[in-house]
């Protein structure tokens, strides 16, 4: 990645959660990887698609009990200090009428990508941004029902909700701090609408900006080692929640939440890869999860977990 940035070379990368495997593809191999990529400045797709089907969506989320064995182990390391804020999740089996590739040509979100019939994702959330050596990145922590009554006042007054923003925010904010200079909170807690066919969603997220050290000038490899796995879908103090992460959840993450992005020779856009659907043989499972703090409650953090199981197409 430093020698192709360093040499102003466009590429695409995709980043493992544990930082372990890095696939890189220069713009004539992409679509030779089977590789569709949509994102805000940069897309494959040319052709629109239609959808004459009625989506048929059915997800066998695990029982509650189930759930509660790897959250009462992560709440156990909160109590006893080794965590503040740690990100659970799980491997639901889904059913649907829809191949990946449909999912991705029909879904709506920021970021898109189709990987040769293994796994596709519908991202809402940016890991940073690197755009004339300044550097952008934008938390999202805390989701809630749109349909509720003043849903996005009671996200931003919860205070579960907002403890795990500020730990987030917090982590992020030094986490750029290894690779930039004059890092600053630009906006604090502001609110996402996201549209699904289940049930639309409030997100909170938070905008932190800083200036790329000169070290770091043109080595996006470097740079992102430093900065992965991302905290938003890790937790905090990073090297402790990884190994209570590792216990609690029993199965391997893989590509899902680790994060993917585009050099244009100049300037980079990357997301975390969540909203996130695998090929497994010929089952489908749909990973999700949410941060877990010692005010967390366990029938909450199912319901969260149960909620982010949808295709984003209306």
């Amino acid at each position: 990645m430093d020698e192709l940035s360093l040499r102003k070379v466009p590429y695409f990368f995709i980043i493992d959660f544990l930082g372990e495997k890095v696939e890189i593809f220069r713009e004539n191999e992409i679509e030779k990887a089977g590789l569709r990529i949509d994102f805000q400045n940069f897309s494959t797709t040319k052709t629109q698609h239609s959808l004459s089907k009625k989506v048929e969506w059915k997800s066998y989320p695990e029982t509650l009990e189930h759930f509660r064995t790897g959250f009462d182990k992560v709440q156990e390391n909160i109590r006893f200090g080794n965590s503040y804020l740690t990100n659970y999740t799980r491997k639901t089996r889904i059913e649907t009428n829809l191949t990946l590739e449909e999912i991705f040509f029909h879904s709506s979100a920021k970021y898109k990508v189709f990987y040769k019939d293994f796994f596709v994702f519908f991202s809402p959330e940016t890991f940073v941004k690197i755009i004339n050596g300044k550097i952008f990145t934008y938390p999202m922590k805390g989701t809630i029902d749109a349909s509720l009554d003043n849903a996005a006042e009671i996200l931003k007054n919860d205070k579960k909700e907002k403890a795990e923003h500020y730990t987030v925010v917090d982590l992020l904010r030094n986490d750029l701090s290894m690779v930039a200079d004059d890092v600053k909170v630009d906006r604090f807690q502001y609110i996402d609408f996201i549209k699904t066919s289940q049930k639309n969603l409030y997100a909170m997220s938070s905008k932190i900006s800083g200036t790329v050290k000169p070290e770091f000038n043109g080595k996006l490899g470097s740079l992102m080692r430093k900065l992965v796995p991302a905290g938003s879908i890790l937790g905090a103090p990073k090297p402790k929640t990884l190994e209570i992460i590792l216990e609690a959840e029993g199965y391997e993450r893989g590509y899902y939440t680790g994060i993917c992005g585009w050099f244009d020779g100049e300037n980079t856009d990357s997301c975390v890869m969540i909203r996130f659907i695998e090929k497994d043989g010929n089952e489908l499972f749909f990973k999700s999860g949410g941060g877990i703090t010692h005010m967390s409650r366990l029938e909450d953090e199912y319901q969260e977990m149960k909620n982010k199981i949808y295709v984003p197409i209306h």
